[in-house]
């Protein structure tokens, strides 16, 4: 478990420094800013809102649920799997959100357009850290 954790630590604030480099990447590297058809912008709205409600969706059909049956028998490898790939997922949807930032960047939308998306996937990456099942810290 212990291993787990650390592992999933180290992914998340890598992610978390890889958010910052895409508002970096996309303030040097971005176009232009330029006028982007507002359905393109209307169409990554819509997933980002979607990618918010998976995540959601995700910790409560894996990290949750399998949280809770590490805290009864905390050496259910099966259940600590769930964890670590719920874990896993909730971090990749979040690094998602924040690549439709950098994409829109990249399109031609100005900074103020790409920023909630940053901001989304990293304060959605930086509050769901992991943490170990209660009676699973006590062991």
């Amino acid at each position: 478990m212990n291993r787990a954790l650390k592992t999933l630590r180290v992914v998340q604030w890598s992610m978390l420094a890889s958010i910052l480099l895409y508002g970096i990447a996309g303030e040097v590297l971005g176009r232009m800013p330029r006028g982007v058809n507002p359905t393109v912008s209307y169409i990554f709205t819509t997933f980002g809102v979607a990618i918010v409600g998976v995540i959601f969706v995700v910790r409560r059909t894996l990290v949750l649920r399998a949280a809770e049956t590490l805290t009864s028998h905390p050496d259910d490898n099966l259940s600590l799997a769930h964890w670590r790939t719920g874990y896993f997922a909730t971090y990749a949807l979040c690094e998602a959100l924040a690549l439709f930032g950098l994409i829109l960047r990249f399109l031609g939308c100005n900074f103020q357009q790409s920023v909630p998306y940053y901001i989304g996937g990293f304060v959605l990456l930086f509050f769901f850290r992991p943490q170990q099942p209660a009676s699973a810290a006590q062991a």
